[in-house]
């Protein structure tokens, strides 16, 4: 279900990551997008200008004040039919500021996990690659759901890198 899996949570120097009480404690991968406004830009879902982003990579990412960056788990989840997942943002780094974004993990859904990084503060944040970024909680249901993400051919199914917007 997630690969490479770290059977116990790694915690020596490093913001931690691997298995923990109720979820599984993901890492960010050391490729980045960061967001910026050379271009005068109009951030459009529908129409997303890839030319939004400059893309970055190495073992520290500083995202600028106010703004973020995307990047990807260094783990490639499977879901089972009979789970969701939530996920939610490492404490040490919400304890500086930066908010990490995930949407829920749909049954069946697979992928390396495209992550919105946001540094809401006025001073450069340092994001560091290969050590954890998010906790992920799993919820198993008493059974599948009638349709699964897999079932209806979901757009982000089976995304490889950092993945922008699809219509």
């Amino acid at each position: 279900m997630i690969e490479p899996f770290e059977s116990s949570q790694v915690r020596s120097g490093v913001i931690s990551y691997g298995v923990s009480s109720y979820g599984y404690d993901m890492r960010v991968a050391p490729e980045f997008r960061i967001f910026t406004n050379v271009l005068n830009s109009i951030v459009d879902p529908k129409n997303f200008d890839p030319r939004s982003f400059v893309e970055f990579e190495g073992e520290v990412c500083i995202v600028p004040p106010n703004s973020f960056a995307l990047a990807r788990s260094v783990e490639y989840f499977r879901i089972p039919r009979d789970v969701v997942t939530i996920t939610v943002g490492k404490s040490t780094y919400a304890r500086c500021g930066i908010i990490t974004n995930v949407t829920p993990f749909e049954p069946e859904w697979e992928g390396f996990v495209t992550l919105e990084i946001s540094n809401t503060t006025p001073l450069p944040a340092k994001i560091y690659a290969n050590e954890g970024i998010a906790q992920v909680l799993f919820f198993k249901g008493e059974e599948g759901p009638e349709v699964s993400y897999k079932d209806k051919k979901g757009k982000y199914q089976g995304q490889q890198g950092v993945t922008l917007p699809r219509l």
